[in-house]
């Protein structure tokens, strides 16, 4: 802090003081969570800070992996975000690529057609007779397809596609390439900041959703990840013995508390594994591999 006055020190003192309760603010939850999965099941139903784990145990996480229903609605939740996320991923690329060039026809109108479903939409009962009309209630496309465009996304997308080089494209056609092979070629290659950026948001939401599983799927079979922990939050006890297939040794040595920590641990961890890898990507500029010179 070499050259900054007692004024300046003072304030970036302050700052740093104020940035490290807000952190401990913002992880304390998790860890609390984490220490509680973690915790002998008789002494952590007592409460507490949870700074580290009351008494060591990892008998709750050994129950939830012998529980059935919870492995089902991981695989279910699995399919779903991997799958949405791909569909969902390639369908708002190409509808966004279509609409950020100025030589489709009846492009503003389509356009249009985006933002409009943006700010209003039928509502639950009609999407509700949709997907029943469609022969999709109980089954994954119930899960996916509803979801895989957000408007929103469409527009983010548009944005960046604009910004690359019309020139890269024209140069492209003088070779021979058709528009397929632009897009494929050309276009997806520099596009991967932004298709990391919302193949995450997406991918966060399918891993998230419940209101689907709600809404469409009946069989307990087929729920989905949030769906099965809101159920198993509100009364786990039912949720552990109503044929979960937990282990009855295993069921000995938790408590409903530690089985709802260590269930909400393993739902957060794997979306929490992939964002490293995608981090890097956002700070990338919207001209990147565009002509430089």
């Amino acid at each position: 802090m070499v050259g900054l006055s007692k004024g300046e020190k003072i304030f970036n003192y302050c700052n740093y003081v104020f940035m490290v309760l807000l952190l401990i603010l913002m992880l304390y939850p998790f860890w609390y969570i984490l220490m509680g999965s973690l915790s002998d099941s008789k002494l952590a139903v007592g409460g507490g800070l949870f700074l580290i784990p009351v008494g060591f145990s990892v008998d709750a996480y050994t129950a939830i992996l012998q529980n059935s229903a919870f492995l089902s609605s991981l695989g279910t939740t699995l399919i779903t975000t991997i799958a949405g996320t791909a569909i969902g991923t390639f369908f708002t690329a190409t509808t966004a690529y279509a609409l950020s060039k100025s030589r489709l026809r009846g492009g503003v109108f389509f356009a249009f057609i985006v933002l409009f479903t943006m700010l209003f939409n039928g509502g639950l009962v009609p999407n509700y007779l949709l997907i029943k009309e469609l022969g999709m209630m109980n089954s994954l496309w119930a899960l996916i397809l509803p979801n895989a465009i957000n408007a929103f996304n469409v527009f983010v997308m548009m944005s960046f596609f604009r910004g690359i080089p019309n020139e890269l494209e024209e140069a492209a056609k003088i070779d021979g390439a058709n528009d397929l092979t632009i897009f494929f070629r050309i276009v997806l290659p520099l596009s991967k900041p932004v298709l990391a950026t919302i193949g995450l948001f997406i991918a966060v939401f399918y891993w998230n959703d419940f209101f689907s599983t709600i809404l469409y799927i009946n069989d307990k079979d087929m729920w989905q990840l949030q769906a099965y922990l809101r159920n198993l939050i509100e009364n786990t006890s039912m949720a552990i013995r109503g044929g979960s297939g937990t282990a009855v040794t295993a069921q000995m040595n938790v408590s409903p508390f530690t089985i709802r920590m260590a269930s909400i641990i393993i739902a957060t961890v794997p979306i929490l594994i992939v964002y490293p890898f995608l981090q890097k990507h956002f700070a990338k500029g919207a001209m990147i591999g565009s002509i430089k010179g």
